[in-house]
């Protein structure tokens, strides 16, 4: 038998068949200054920008980014590399509205802070211990380095928004929350 879900209460048994095909996307961040935010997570992050939408009519702008696989193929087509953004997992929107940049007093709630609500965005990583020396010299700020408190071989950096970034190495997980 294969595995189809852990077992908690709220847990529906069986999806619904309507449900088929559904995917989680995209997740989204605002950011105050586009520019500090595309650099920080194209550098540091390696994520590349695959679409950017603008709406100057609604003072925003999207821009799509995702940690491309070697030899991924990324349509040219505007229309097409749209739709395939669009059927991705994984891919970070970083929403700009605009004027927030010249604005000195102006930022984000990073949701965790009080009230907490959202907590943070993840990366897993191949070789944490070259993540974290990679981070540090790019200058990141950690909040948790994967040595301290409880949890062990998981680091929490922030982006310059504020918003937390979870580091892991999945291999170093598998004992995770059990006793």
């Amino acid at each position: 038998m294969s595995f189809k879900t852990e077992h908690q209460p709220g847990m529906t048994e069986t999806p619904a068949p309507q449900t088929r095909g559904f995917r989680l996307n995209h997740s989204m961040l605002r950011v105050k200054d586009p520019e500090r935010s595309l650099a920080f997570y194209s550098r540091v992050f390696g994520m590349r920008l695959l679409r950017k939408l603008d709406f100057p009519e609604l003072d925003f702008s999207l821009y799509f980014l995702a940690a491309l696989d070697e030899g991924e193929t990324v349509p040219e087509d505007v229309g097409e590399r749209t739709r395939w953004t669009f059927s991705q997992r994984g891919i970070l929107e970083l929403t700009h509205n605009y004027g927030t940049e010249i604005d000195p007093d102006f930022h984000y709630h990073d949701g965790n802070a009080e009230p907490q609500g959202f907590g943070h965005i993840c990366f897993a990583v191949p070789d944490l211990d070259a993540a974290v020396k990679w981070l540090d010299d790019n200058q990141v700020r950690f909040v948790k380095r994967p040595e301290d408190g409880a949890l062990k071989d998981v680091a929490f950096v922030t982006d310059p928004d504020g918003y937390w970034i979870e580091i892991l190495e999945p291999a170093r997980l598998g004992r995770l929350g059990q006793t």
